[in-house]
């Protein structure tokens, strides 16, 4: 009882069982990126000028590098759920749906480690 045809069973259709931890995933990392983004909000009004030396000084040092790291990790993982669910939901041909996630993870991937190395050279050489 509830539990589908018997047909369905055997071929599997039915639940996957994988959508709650995809939505709790994609939530918390709304949260971070609501967070985070405060705090870059209030740390750039609180600069005294926007010039590149100052910004450069400033994200060299550790207090502001790290969160700041953790803000580009959470917001490229944020897009990267975003938009998997779009192409899961909107490509439905199977060879361009794993191409196309497949180009989704390599740029959401690529451009987080861009901007994480450039972020820790900053920091490991100082304002240059």
């Amino acid at each position: 009882m509830g539990n589908g045809t018997s047909i369905g069973r055997v071929r599997g259709l039915g639940s996957a069982h994988e959508g709650a931890h995809h939505w709790l995933v994609a939530r918390t990392t709304a949260v971070s990126n609501l967070i985070l983004m405060t705090w870059l909000i209030v740390s750039f009004v609180l600069l005294p000028n926007y010039t590149y030396e100052t910004v450069s000084g400033w994200i060299s040092q550790p207090i502001a590098a790290v969160p700041m790291m953790l803000l580009i990790i959470s917001v490229f993982y944020h897009a990267k759920l975003g938009l998997q669910v779009l192409i899961e939901d909107y490509v439905h041909e199977a060879g361009l749906k794993f191409a196309t996630l497949t180009a989704l993870n390599l740029a959401a991937f690529g451009g987080g480690a861009f901007a994480l190395f450039s972020i820790a050279r900053l920091a490991l050489t100082g304002a240059a």
